[in-house]
């Protein structure tokens, strides 16, 4: 014999929740991971510079990015000793 078992309304309302509780868990590191390192983009923006004047800072040392797939990622922390 076949045992069938019915799902509920109910227990569609908890999976849902739990699956909820879930993603955020398990987004909440990467969204910190992800403001802990910037695109050259967003740093050309924060410091109002054009790509060419990047490109200097890192040829410079005074930022040392992570190349990744083809994308500089710069550290926030070094970003703001620049101002230091």
């Amino acid at each position: 014999m076949t045992k069938i078992e019915l799902i509920t309304k109910k227990d569609l309302e908890e999976l849902r929740l739990q699956l909820l509780e879930d993603l955020e868990r398990l987004l909440k590191p990467k969204e910190k991971e992800q403001k802990d390192w910037v695109k050259s983009d967003e740093v050309r923006r924060i410091l109002k510079i054009s790509p060419g004047s990047l490109q200097n800072l890192r040829i410079r040392g005074l930022l040392n990015p992570k190349k990744i797939g083809g994308s500089y990622y710069y550290q926030k922390k070094e970003i703001e000793n620049l101002f230091k």
